[in-house]
């Protein structure tokens, strides 16, 4: 299993960012995915699922309005849209995804990608 994110940056308050995530090694249309974010000093966060096929969204309550997750099965990728950006949104963003292994479940995360959001 591999995810791997880009489009992270340095954006304005108020600006807008679009994460990708490519997912591969699993059959990416059948599980829902996750980003999650991590700020200096603070605990990872789930920001955003989606759920599939079905494509089901939630949020965590501080992006609601300002980010979108969306899918695209046929490019095993899952987005992140975000705008009005501010600058307590700057953090790593990762990718996850929650994958069934035996009896078990597992997460896989990508590399994570940087934000930042600053004038």
């Amino acid at each position: 299993v591999e995810l791997v994110e880009s489009g992270g940056g340095l954006v304005q308050p108020g600006g807008s960012l679009r994460l990708s995530c490519a997912g591969s090694g699993f059959t990416f249309s059948r599980y829902g995915m996750n980003w999650y974010r991590q700020a200096p000093g603070k605990e990872r966060e789930l920001v955003a699922t989606i759920t599939s096929p079905g494509g089901s969204t939630n949020y965590l309550d501080s992006v609601k309005g300002r980010f979108t997750i969306s899918r695209d099965n046929a490019k095993n990728t899952v987005y992140l849209q975000m705008n009005s950006l501010k600058p307590e949104d700057t953090a790593v963003y990762y990718c996850n995804a929650h994958l069934p292994r035996g009896l078990k479940y597992v997460d896989y995360w990508g590399q994570g990608t940087q934000v930042t959001v600053s004038s």
